[in-house]
Protein backbone atom coordinates (compact mmCIF):
# COMPACT_ATOMS: atom_id res chain seq x y z
CA UNK A 1 0.00 0.00 0.00
CA UNK A 2 2.95 2.50 0.26
CA UNK A 3 3.04 2.66 -3.21
CA UNK A 4 -0.82 4.19 -3.41
CA UNK A 5 -0.25 6.42 -0.65
CA UNK A 6 3.32 7.58 -2.75
CA UNK A 7 0.99 8.51 -5.63
CA UNK A 8 -1.92 9.72 -3.97
CA UNK A 9 -3.59 12.07 -5.68
CA UNK A 10 -6.36 14.67 -4.61
CA UNK A 11 -10.05 14.51 -5.96
CA UNK A 12 -9.87 17.75 -6.84
CA UNK A 13 -13.89 18.02 -8.12
CA UNK A 14 -14.81 16.44 -4.45
CA UNK A 15 -12.47 19.14 -2.92
CA UNK A 16 -13.53 21.90 -4.39
CA UNK A 17 -17.59 20.68 -4.02
CA UNK A 18 -16.87 20.34 -0.28
CA UNK A 19 -14.98 23.80 -0.05
CA UNK A 20 -17.74 26.08 -1.81
CA UNK A 21 -19.92 24.94 0.34
CA UNK A 22 -17.54 25.27 3.60
CA UNK A 23 -17.25 29.06 2.36
CA UNK A 24 -20.63 29.63 1.54
CA UNK A 25 -21.88 29.68 5.70
CA UNK A 26 -18.61 31.70 6.45
CA UNK A 27 -20.58 34.25 7.39
CA UNK A 28 -22.01 32.44 10.32
CA UNK A 29 -18.23 31.01 11.11
CA UNK A 30 -16.50 34.60 12.27
CA UNK A 31 -15.61 34.55 15.43
CA UNK A 32 -15.40 37.82 17.11
CA UNK A 33 -17.21 38.38 20.48
CA UNK A 34 -16.54 41.92 20.83
CA UNK A 35 -18.07 42.63 17.56
CA UNK A 36 -21.19 40.55 18.45
CA UNK A 37 -19.79 37.65 15.93
CA UNK A 38 -19.86 33.79 17.33
CA UNK A 39 -19.32 31.18 15.45
CA UNK A 40 -21.72 28.26 15.16
CA UNK A 41 -18.94 25.74 13.66
CA UNK A 42 -21.60 23.23 13.15
CA UNK A 43 -22.71 24.66 9.99
CA UNK A 44 -19.67 23.84 8.48
CA UNK A 45 -18.82 20.73 10.19
CA UNK A 46 -22.02 19.24 8.66
CA UNK A 47 -20.95 19.83 5.74
CA UNK A 48 -18.01 17.36 5.90
CA UNK A 49 -19.70 15.03 8.37
CA UNK A 50 -22.14 14.48 5.38
CA UNK A 51 -19.18 13.50 2.53
CA UNK A 52 -17.90 11.46 5.11
CA UNK A 53 -21.24 9.59 5.42
CA UNK A 54 -21.23 6.85 3.02
CA UNK A 55 -17.73 5.80 4.72
CA UNK A 56 -18.94 5.35 8.62
CA UNK A 57 -18.15 2.15 10.17
CA UNK A 58 -22.13 2.08 10.77
CA UNK A 59 -22.67 2.40 7.37
CA UNK A 60 -20.32 -0.54 6.28
CA UNK A 61 -17.41 2.00 5.83
CA UNK A 62 -14.04 1.90 7.95
CA UNK A 63 -14.01 5.89 9.42
CA UNK A 64 -15.41 6.24 13.22
CA UNK A 65 -16.52 9.57 13.96
CA UNK A 66 -17.56 11.81 16.63
CA UNK A 67 -18.36 14.82 16.81
CA UNK A 68 -17.65 16.40 20.72
CA UNK A 69 -19.63 19.81 21.62
CA UNK A 70 -18.54 21.43 24.60
CA UNK A 71 -20.90 24.61 23.56
CA UNK A 72 -24.26 24.34 21.80
CA UNK A 73 -23.63 24.62 18.01
CA UNK A 74 -19.78 24.81 18.16
CA UNK A 75 -18.69 20.84 17.79
CA UNK A 76 -15.06 19.40 17.23
CA UNK A 77 -15.28 16.66 14.94
CA UNK A 78 -12.52 13.57 15.48
CA UNK A 79 -12.12 11.30 12.67
CA UNK A 80 -10.48 7.98 13.02
CA UNK A 81 -9.38 5.66 9.94
CA UNK A 82 -7.97 2.49 12.04
CA UNK A 83 -5.45 0.37 11.26
CA UNK A 84 -5.91 -3.06 9.60
CA UNK A 85 -4.73 -4.75 12.71
CA UNK A 86 -5.20 -2.77 16.09
CA UNK A 87 -4.05 -3.02 19.72
CA UNK A 88 -4.11 -1.09 22.57
CA UNK A 89 -0.67 -0.05 21.59
CA UNK A 90 -1.18 1.24 18.02
CA UNK A 91 0.60 3.84 16.65
CA UNK A 92 -1.34 6.89 15.51
CA UNK A 93 -0.78 10.02 13.10
CA UNK A 94 -2.54 12.49 13.95
CA UNK A 95 -3.42 15.36 11.83
CA UNK A 96 -4.64 18.55 14.35
CA UNK A 97 -5.53 22.34 14.37
CA UNK A 98 -7.33 22.51 11.01
CA UNK A 99 -10.37 24.67 12.01
CA UNK A 100 -13.72 25.67 11.70
CA UNK A 101 -14.15 29.07 12.30
CA UNK A 102 -12.92 32.35 10.38
CA UNK A 103 -11.81 35.61 11.33
CA UNK A 104 -14.12 38.57 10.28
CA UNK A 105 -14.52 39.72 6.89
CA UNK A 106 -16.02 43.36 6.22
CA UNK A 107 -17.59 42.87 2.12
CA UNK A 108 -17.44 46.71 1.54
CA UNK A 109 -13.53 46.08 1.59
CA UNK A 110 -13.22 43.33 -0.48
CA UNK A 111 -12.88 42.88 -4.36
CA UNK A 112 -15.24 39.79 -4.21
CA UNK A 113 -17.80 38.33 -1.89
CA UNK A 114 -15.50 37.15 0.77
CA UNK A 115 -18.45 34.38 1.78
CA UNK A 116 -18.68 33.00 -1.50
CA UNK A 117 -15.81 30.84 -2.87
CA UNK A 118 -14.54 32.14 -6.51
CA UNK A 119 -12.07 30.20 -8.34
CA UNK A 120 -9.60 31.90 -10.61
CA UNK A 121 -7.26 30.28 -12.37
CA UNK A 122 -5.28 28.27 -9.33
CA UNK A 123 -6.27 30.78 -6.86
CA UNK A 124 -9.22 30.23 -4.71
CA UNK A 125 -10.74 33.69 -3.48
CA UNK A 126 -12.95 33.65 -0.07
CA UNK A 127 -12.68 33.91 3.71
CA UNK A 128 -11.36 30.55 4.95
CA UNK A 129 -9.72 29.20 1.95
CA UNK A 130 -6.23 29.60 3.66
CA UNK A 131 -7.34 29.94 7.15
CA UNK A 132 -8.57 27.30 7.25
CA UNK A 133 -11.16 25.34 5.93
CA UNK A 134 -8.77 24.69 2.32
CA UNK A 135 -7.14 22.25 5.06
CA UNK A 136 -10.87 21.08 6.32
CA UNK A 137 -11.63 20.28 2.70
CA UNK A 138 -7.84 18.93 2.06
CA UNK A 139 -7.65 16.89 4.86
CA UNK A 140 -11.44 15.40 4.39
CA UNK A 141 -10.74 14.59 0.99
CA UNK A 142 -7.93 12.66 1.90
CA UNK A 143 -9.43 10.38 4.65
CA UNK A 144 -12.28 9.26 1.87
CA UNK A 145 -9.62 8.96 -0.69
CA UNK A 146 -8.23 5.97 2.30
CA UNK A 147 -11.66 4.89 2.72
CA UNK A 148 -12.46 4.66 -0.42
CA UNK A 149 -9.29 2.27 -1.37
CA UNK A 150 -9.70 0.33 1.86
CA UNK A 151 -5.61 1.04 2.30
CA UNK A 152 -4.06 -1.22 5.46
CA UNK A 153 -2.07 0.80 7.44
CA UNK A 154 0.10 -0.27 10.83
CA UNK A 155 -1.53 3.34 12.27
CA UNK A 156 -4.26 5.07 13.38
CA UNK A 157 -4.84 7.93 11.30
CA UNK A 158 -6.30 10.51 13.26
CA UNK A 159 -7.93 13.87 12.34
CA UNK A 160 -9.60 16.43 14.63
CA UNK A 161 -10.89 19.36 13.06
CA UNK A 162 -11.60 21.85 15.66
CA UNK A 163 -13.79 25.32 17.03
CA UNK A 164 -12.73 28.18 18.41
CA UNK A 165 -9.35 28.46 16.91
CA UNK A 166 -9.55 32.19 16.48
CA UNK A 167 -10.47 33.78 19.19
CA UNK A 168 -8.73 32.80 23.02
CA UNK A 169 -10.60 35.11 25.24
CA UNK A 170 -13.05 31.89 25.86
CA UNK A 171 -12.01 28.51 26.58
CA UNK A 172 -13.76 25.21 26.97
CA UNK A 173 -15.19 25.27 23.40
CA UNK A 174 -11.91 24.11 21.10
CA UNK A 175 -9.01 21.99 21.37
CA UNK A 176 -7.81 22.68 25.13
CA UNK A 177 -11.00 20.84 26.05
CA UNK A 178 -10.45 18.09 24.23
CA UNK A 179 -6.89 17.74 25.87
CA UNK A 180 -8.37 18.37 28.97
CA UNK A 181 -10.95 15.92 29.11
CA UNK A 182 -8.37 13.29 27.67
CA UNK A 183 -9.93 12.96 24.21
CA UNK A 184 -6.17 13.19 22.40
CA UNK A 185 -4.31 10.84 24.85
CA UNK A 186 -4.16 8.19 22.81
CA UNK A 187 -2.49 10.92 20.02
CA UNK A 188 0.89 10.41 21.91
CA UNK A 189 1.24 7.37 20.57
CA UNK A 190 2.74 9.00 17.48
CA UNK A 191 3.76 12.34 15.88
CA UNK A 192 1.05 15.00 15.67
CA UNK A 193 1.18 17.10 13.07
CA UNK A 194 -0.86 20.99 13.55
CA UNK A 195 -1.99 21.63 10.47
CA UNK A 196 -2.63 25.12 10.41
CA UNK A 197 0.52 27.06 9.23
CA UNK A 198 1.23 28.10 5.56
CA UNK A 199 3.31 28.37 2.38
CA UNK A 200 3.87 24.61 2.10
CA UNK A 201 6.82 24.28 4.35
CA UNK A 202 7.32 23.25 7.85
CA UNK A 203 7.29 25.57 10.50
CA UNK A 204 9.34 24.67 13.19
CA UNK A 205 8.77 27.65 15.76
CA UNK A 206 6.06 29.74 16.81
CA UNK A 207 6.34 32.46 19.05
CA UNK A 208 4.03 32.47 22.44
CA UNK A 209 1.61 35.29 23.01
CA UNK A 210 0.48 37.78 26.05
CA UNK A 211 -1.75 40.74 25.90
CA UNK A 212 -1.87 44.25 28.15
CA UNK A 213 -3.27 46.96 29.21
CA UNK A 214 -1.80 50.10 30.65
CA UNK A 215 -4.31 52.76 32.13
CA UNK A 216 -2.12 55.56 32.38
CA UNK A 217 -3.75 58.54 35.35
CA UNK A 218 -2.88 61.96 34.92
CA UNK A 219 -4.04 65.27 36.29
CA UNK A 220 -6.68 67.36 34.04
CA UNK A 221 -6.02 71.03 33.46
CA UNK A 222 -6.29 73.71 30.65
CA UNK A 223 -3.74 73.07 28.32
CA UNK A 224 -2.27 76.84 28.50
CA UNK A 225 -1.35 75.90 32.05
CA UNK A 226 0.50 72.55 31.23
CA UNK A 227 2.55 73.16 34.32
CA UNK A 228 -0.69 72.57 36.49
CA UNK A 229 -1.77 69.06 34.86
CA UNK A 230 -0.38 65.49 33.60
CA UNK A 231 -0.72 64.99 30.38
CA UNK A 232 -2.12 61.49 30.41
CA UNK A 233 -1.05 61.03 26.61
CA UNK A 234 2.48 61.50 26.97
CA UNK A 235 2.42 59.52 30.17
CA UNK A 236 1.00 56.90 28.53
CA UNK A 237 3.35 56.91 25.55
CA UNK A 238 6.48 57.58 27.81
CA UNK A 239 6.18 54.85 30.17
CA UNK A 240 5.09 52.11 27.07
CA UNK A 241 8.62 52.93 25.63
CA UNK A 242 10.18 52.65 28.99
CA UNK A 243 9.21 49.04 29.50
CA UNK A 244 9.39 48.44 25.70
CA UNK A 245 13.68 50.07 25.85
CA UNK A 246 13.48 47.12 29.20
CA UNK A 247 11.53 44.28 27.52
CA UNK A 248 14.17 44.59 25.15
CA UNK A 249 17.28 44.69 27.26
CA UNK A 250 15.98 41.76 29.57
CA UNK A 251 14.99 39.82 26.43
CA UNK A 252 16.99 40.16 23.80
CA UNK A 253 17.56 37.96 20.34
CA UNK A 254 17.98 34.69 21.98
CA UNK A 255 21.34 32.49 20.30
CA UNK A 256 18.53 29.50 18.94
CA UNK A 257 16.35 32.05 17.15
CA UNK A 258 18.71 31.75 14.54
CA UNK A 259 19.29 27.78 14.60
CA UNK A 260 14.72 28.06 14.13
CA UNK A 261 15.33 30.50 11.65
CA UNK A 262 13.20 32.82 13.33
CA UNK A 263 12.82 36.21 11.13
CA UNK A 264 12.07 38.72 14.52
CA UNK A 265 12.87 38.50 18.05
CA UNK A 266 10.74 38.30 20.79
CA UNK A 267 8.60 42.29 20.88
CA UNK A 268 6.78 43.83 23.14
CA UNK A 269 4.46 46.83 21.67
CA UNK A 270 1.80 48.79 22.04
CA UNK A 271 -1.07 48.05 19.51
CA UNK A 272 -4.14 50.50 20.49
CA UNK A 273 -4.67 53.60 22.33
CA UNK A 274 -7.69 55.27 23.80
CA UNK A 275 -8.21 58.41 25.93
CA UNK A 276 -10.87 60.21 28.15
CA UNK A 277 -13.17 62.34 26.37
CA UNK A 278 -12.42 66.18 26.74
CA UNK A 279 -11.53 69.23 24.29
CA UNK A 280 -8.64 70.12 22.41
CA UNK A 281 -7.49 72.91 25.04
CA UNK A 282 -7.51 70.33 28.12
CA UNK A 283 -4.85 68.06 29.18
CA UNK A 284 -6.74 64.46 29.57
CA UNK A 285 -6.42 63.00 32.62
CA UNK A 286 -6.86 59.57 31.29
CA UNK A 287 -5.29 57.18 28.71
CA UNK A 288 -5.43 53.62 28.01
CA UNK A 289 -2.71 51.53 25.62
CA UNK A 290 -2.87 48.17 25.13
CA UNK A 291 -0.69 45.87 23.49
CA UNK A 292 0.55 42.63 23.04
CA UNK A 293 4.05 40.56 23.40
CA UNK A 294 5.25 38.09 20.67
CA UNK A 295 7.90 35.41 22.78
CA UNK A 296 10.34 32.88 21.01
CA UNK A 297 10.16 29.64 22.54
CA UNK A 298 13.09 29.94 24.40
CA UNK A 299 12.10 32.61 27.02
CA UNK A 300 9.35 31.85 29.62
CA UNK A 301 6.30 34.63 29.36
CA UNK A 302 5.66 34.21 33.31
CA UNK A 303 8.74 35.57 33.41
CA UNK A 304 7.86 38.39 30.96
CA UNK A 305 4.92 38.94 32.96
CA UNK A 306 6.89 39.57 35.95
CA UNK A 307 9.20 41.60 34.52
CA UNK A 308 6.69 43.98 33.01
CA UNK A 309 5.02 44.38 36.61
CA UNK A 310 8.74 45.36 37.99
CA UNK A 311 8.72 48.08 35.52
CA UNK A 312 5.46 49.22 36.30
CA UNK A 313 6.29 49.52 39.63
CA UNK A 314 9.31 51.01 39.46
CA UNK A 315 7.75 54.08 37.23
CA UNK A 316 4.91 54.11 40.17
CA UNK A 317 7.26 54.56 42.83
CA UNK A 318 8.67 57.69 40.60
CA UNK A 319 6.94 58.66 37.49
CA UNK A 320 9.57 61.21 36.41
CA UNK A 321 12.38 58.32 35.04
CA UNK A 322 10.09 58.42 32.25
CA UNK A 323 9.95 62.21 32.07
CA UNK A 324 11.52 63.44 28.44
CA UNK A 325 12.14 67.15 28.57
CA UNK A 326 13.95 67.00 25.34
CA UNK A 327 11.18 66.20 23.52
CA UNK A 328 7.79 67.24 25.38
CA UNK A 329 9.85 70.46 26.86
CA UNK A 330 10.68 71.67 30.46
CA UNK A 331 6.85 71.55 31.56
CA UNK A 332 5.50 68.06 30.55
CA UNK A 333 6.29 66.27 33.88
CA UNK A 334 4.41 63.44 35.73
CA UNK A 335 5.05 64.56 39.17
CA UNK A 336 3.53 67.69 40.78
CA UNK A 337 4.62 69.83 43.58
CA UNK A 338 3.17 72.85 45.56
CA UNK A 339 5.16 74.40 48.45
CA UNK A 340 7.91 71.30 47.82
CA UNK A 341 5.40 68.94 48.88
CA UNK A 342 3.91 66.53 46.23
CA UNK A 343 0.40 67.50 45.18
CA UNK A 344 -0.33 65.02 42.40
CA UNK A 345 1.71 62.37 41.09
CA UNK A 346 0.83 60.25 37.61
CA UNK A 347 0.09 56.62 38.19
CA UNK A 348 0.07 53.33 35.80
CA UNK A 349 -2.47 50.55 35.95
CA UNK A 350 -1.63 47.33 34.99
CA UNK A 351 -3.72 44.79 33.71
CA UNK A 352 -3.48 41.17 31.64
CA UNK A 353 -5.63 40.95 29.33
CA UNK A 354 -4.72 37.33 28.65
CA UNK A 355 -3.83 34.38 30.73
CA UNK A 356 -0.39 34.23 27.77
CA UNK A 357 1.27 31.42 26.60
CA UNK A 358 4.64 29.88 25.50
CA UNK A 359 5.56 29.07 21.70
CA UNK A 360 7.06 26.41 20.75
CA UNK A 361 10.34 25.11 19.66
CA UNK A 362 9.27 21.63 17.40
CA UNK A 363 11.67 19.01 17.87
CA UNK A 364 14.12 18.69 14.96
CA UNK A 365 15.34 14.92 15.79
CA UNK A 366 11.89 13.50 15.93
CA UNK A 367 10.58 10.60 13.24
CA UNK A 368 7.51 12.71 12.60
CA UNK A 369 10.18 15.68 11.74
CA UNK A 370 11.75 13.83 9.78
CA UNK A 371 9.06 12.11 7.71
CA UNK A 372 7.90 15.56 7.45
CA UNK A 373 10.57 16.93 5.70
CA UNK A 374 11.66 14.15 3.64
CA UNK A 375 7.79 13.96 2.48
CA UNK A 376 8.31 17.99 1.74
CA UNK A 377 11.41 17.55 -0.28
CA UNK A 378 9.97 14.35 -2.32
CA UNK A 379 6.54 16.80 -3.20
CA UNK A 380 8.75 20.02 -3.97
CA UNK A 381 12.06 19.48 -4.07
CA UNK A 382 13.52 21.10 -1.66
CA UNK A 383 12.60 21.67 1.92
CA UNK A 384 12.98 24.83 3.82
CA UNK A 385 11.81 25.15 7.75
CA UNK A 386 11.09 28.04 8.86
CA UNK A 387 9.67 29.94 12.44
CA UNK A 388 7.41 32.80 12.64
CA UNK A 389 6.18 35.09 15.63
CA UNK A 390 2.56 34.28 15.11
CA UNK A 391 1.24 32.53 17.75
CA UNK A 392 -0.91 28.99 17.78
CA UNK A 393 -3.07 28.23 20.56
CA UNK A 394 -2.24 25.20 22.66
CA UNK A 395 0.58 23.58 20.82
CA UNK A 396 3.23 24.14 23.68
CA UNK A 397 1.34 22.63 25.80
CA UNK A 398 0.36 19.56 24.17
CA UNK A 399 4.43 19.22 23.90
CA UNK A 400 4.66 19.53 27.27
CA UNK A 401 2.04 17.02 28.22
CA UNK A 402 4.44 14.67 25.65
CA UNK A 403 3.00 15.05 22.54
CA UNK A 404 5.65 15.09 19.35
CA UNK A 405 4.03 17.95 17.81
CA UNK A 406 5.29 19.32 14.90
CA UNK A 407 3.42 22.01 12.49
CA UNK A 408 2.59 22.87 8.43
CA UNK A 409 0.18 24.23 6.73
CA UNK A 410 -0.02 24.69 3.00
CA UNK A 411 -2.51 28.08 2.47
CA UNK A 412 -0.52 31.50 1.79
CA UNK A 413 0.67 33.72 4.63
CA UNK A 414 0.69 36.80 2.72
CA UNK A 415 -3.30 36.59 2.55
CA UNK A 416 -3.87 35.34 6.33
CA UNK A 417 -6.30 37.36 7.79
CA UNK A 418 -6.02 39.80 5.27
CA UNK A 419 -9.06 41.34 2.72
CA UNK A 420 -9.18 39.50 -0.47
CA UNK A 421 -7.74 35.96 1.11
CA UNK A 422 -7.29 33.38 -1.01
CA UNK A 423 -5.16 30.09 -1.72
CA UNK A 424 -3.41 28.22 -4.53
CA UNK A 425 -5.25 25.00 -5.08
CA UNK A 426 -1.44 23.84 -6.16
CA UNK A 427 -0.66 23.82 -2.56
CA UNK A 428 -3.40 22.17 -1.31
CA UNK A 429 -2.88 19.43 -4.31
CA UNK A 430 0.46 19.59 -3.11
CA UNK A 431 -0.45 19.22 0.70
CA UNK A 432 -2.31 15.99 -0.37
CA UNK A 433 0.79 14.57 -2.09
CA UNK A 434 3.10 15.59 1.08
CA UNK A 435 0.54 13.94 3.86
CA UNK A 436 0.34 10.77 2.03
CA UNK A 437 4.24 10.42 1.28
CA UNK A 438 4.30 11.31 4.94
CA UNK A 439 2.01 8.55 6.12
CA UNK A 440 3.63 6.20 3.54
CA UNK A 441 7.46 7.31 5.86
CA UNK A 442 6.29 6.19 9.16
CA UNK A 443 4.14 3.24 7.98
CA UNK A 444 7.72 2.01 6.34
CA UNK A 445 9.53 2.75 9.40
CA UNK A 446 6.70 0.72 11.82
Amino acid sequence: MSEFLSSMQMNTPRFLSLLEKLIGVTEFLQNSPAQGLNPQEDLASNFVLEALEPYRKENGGSLEIQRVTFVEGRGNVIIKYPAAERSPETSVISFVGSHLDVVPATPATWKRNPFKLSVEGDLLHGRGTTDCLGHVAMLTDLLISLAENKVALKHDIVVIFIANEENGTFSGVGVDQLALEGYMDDLKRGPLFWIDAADGEPCIGTAGAGQWEFKAKGKLFHSGLPHRGINAIEFANDATRYCQRRFFQDFPRHPKENEYNFTTQSTFKATQIFCSAGTLNQLPAECTVQGDIRLTPFYDMKDVYAKIESYVAEINANPAIVEDHEHRGPHSKYVLFEDDVISAKAEIVLKWLIHGENGVACKLDSKGFKALTEATRTVLGDCKPYAIGGSLPLIRDLQDQGFDVQISGYGMSARYHADDECASLTSLQNATRIISNLIAILEKSA
